[in-house]
């Protein structure tokens, strides 16, 4: 009888072990690669000990034109759930999934129901993007909806933590509610918003907490500004009386700081992604160093 009940804890051990390869099991995570670490974190937040993330970019390089490694292709070959933005961020995906050729893979595209703010400048020149800006989710509203697909994503994979998944997107969901009033408050003493700015990554921003963008100095991603648009920037800049320029550190600064030279305008660095600045190292630590070193930017009287 001891030897039979040896060989049922056995069995039932070896039963536990083969399934254990299934994501549900707390012992063997969902795999999940994202495009840019700003989907790794709200991943995480909403996963927690349930998720394997992997960012297939660190944050310093340009999304727009990013070329996948081999180690990209291997990671996505393992993956149950891949993450993008969409809406053009990534046109490099697409292929990056096919070649992976992972039927059983679920593609989550978070942009879905986000309301689009269309990508033009003031002159109605295309920027590229032809989605739509995809820069969505530097307004916390919108994050809080690629949170939620993120949530349901992984409800949808790993039925057996649903309601932890759930329960995390709430959670998470009321920080960024408490940091987002707590902005929109340290910004209400600030009363002239307007900026110039590198890239349009900001709309979205500028529409949430809101600032007034009067100009950008590269209008399409990869593009050169000419010597007659930094001309016409320099004179808005003097004419107006813009205290601000806002440059970011994944691009070339040398533009940025010609013009504030010329115009005497403040220039500060801010970041698109968490982690490319210290300080940044989280999505909300991002949204308060962004808010709060443009409000220092705007207010000061150098």
């Amino acid at each position: 009888m001891f030897g039979r009940n040896i060989v049922l804890v056995a069995a039932v051990s070896c039963a536990f072990l083969a399934g254990s390869v299934h994501p549900s099991l707390a012992s063997d995570p969902l795999n999940v690669v994202v495009t840019i670490p700003v989907l790794k974190d709200f991943a995480e937040q909403v996963g927690g000990f349930h998720v394997r993330v992997i960012s297939l970019l660190s944050g310093l390089e340009n999304e727009h034109t990013y070329s996948p490694k081999p180690s990209d292709l291997v990671a996505v070959r393992k993956a149950h759930v891949f993450i993008e933005v969409g809406m053009g961020l990534e046109v490099w995906v697409g292929a990056l999934v096919r070649n992976a050729g992972n039927a059983s893979l679920l593609v989550v595209t978070t942009s879905r129901d986000v309301a689009r703010i269309a990508d033009l400048v003031p002159d109605s020149v295309p920027h590229g993007h032809g989605a739509g800006n995809p820069h969505v989710w530097l307004d916390p509203e919108n994050a809080k909806l690629m949170i939620g697909q993120i949530a349901d994503a992984f409800a949808g994979a790993d039925p057996a933590h649903a309601d932890e998944y759930r329960a995390n997107r709430d959670r998470y969901v009321g920080r960024i509610d408490a940091l987002e009033a707590e902005l929109v408050g340290r910004l209400q003493r600030v009363a002239d918003r307007r900026i110039v700015v590198h890239h349009p990554a900001w709309p979205y921003f500028a529409r949430r907490f809101g600032f007034d963008i009067a100009g950008e100095i590269v209008t399409q991603p990869g593009a050169e500004s000419s010597a007659r648009h930094m001309q016409a920037l320099v004179r808005k800049i003097r004419e107006g009386h813009i205290r601000v320029i806002v440059s970011e550190p994944q691009l070339n600064q040398k533009l940025p700081q010609m013009l504030a030279r010329e115009t005497g305008a403040r220039l500060v660095v801010l970041t698109a992604m968490p982690g490319a600045l210290p300080g940044t190292g989280s999505y909300l630590d991002m949204l308060r160093y962004n808010v709060t070193k443009l409000a220092e930017a705007l207010e000061s009287k150098d």
